[in-house]
């Protein structure tokens, strides 16, 4: 089953297929966008969400869906 919002990010490790960096980058984006969420756990989440960037952007993910947060997209357009 695939479970694009948690709070579990301890299976989040590197090396991980297509359908998977997704999952991981949404569950990211979503904890990272969250105002409850605590300063060191975004610090923390920010390395995994650019580390699924090439998988993403390989996949033209980005070609098919727009980011709307704007702090988001900046940070993503940081790293092109």
């Amino acid at each position: 089953m695939i479970r694009l919002v948690t709070n579990d990010f301890s299976e989040a490790g590197e090396g991980q297929e297509a359908g998977e960096a997704l999952v991981t980058f949404v569950a990211c984006a979503h904890a990272m966008l969250d105002p409850g969420t605590p300063e060191d756990q975004v610090r923390r989440l920010e390395p995994r969400l650019l580390a699924q960037l090439p998988t993403l952007r390989a996949l033209g993910v980005f070609d098919l869906f727009e980011v709307r947060d704007p702090a988001l997209a900046a940070l993503l357009a940081d790293e092109s």
